[in-house]
């Protein structure tokens, strides 16, 4: 059977990155996106939102970037695949996991300046995705 493993997401910085570099020189951070969902329930006649927050693991220039160009509550777009990330609790002794998006390409959404726009930094990637399925009002 075949298998498919991509995951778009798009929604802003919780945090700043922090980039460490490993063994071999290669960049690594990790950031946490906040992605936000707003419909209308019409059985209460109100709008809801709710938000969904999205660990994502960032390797070599897409860590970098996001270093340079982003900060708390910048949006960013990412797409990439699900992992699953294994370790044991150093308390406890027992194997914990937690499912993560791996990034494989990012474009970063707003300018260094504030102001929010479509295009991406110069460093950045495009990822030709234009759509959103859960359009809000």
């Amino acid at each position: 059977m075949a298998s498919y493993n991509r995951v778009i997401v798009m929604g802003n910085m919780c945090r700043d990155i922090e980039v460490k570099y490993i063994a071999n020189g290669t960049a690594v951070g990790n950031i946490s996106l906040a992605v936000n969902r707003v419909w209308f329930d019409k059985k209460a006649n109100e709008k809801k939102e709710s938000v969904t927050y999205v660990e994502i693991t960032l390797w070599g220039r897409d860590a970098e970037i996001v270093a340079e160009y982003c900060s708390k509550g910048s949006p960013l777009h990412v797409e990439g695949r699900l992992e699953m990330d294994t370790w044991e609790d150093k308390e406890t002794g027992k194997p914990r996991q937690k499912l993560k998006v791996v990034g494989e390409r990012i474009q970063l959404l707003g300018s260094k300046g504030g102001q929010s726009s479509q295009s991406s930094e110069p460093a950045g990637q495009s990822s030709g995705y234009g759509g959103d399925e859960d359009v809000p009002f």
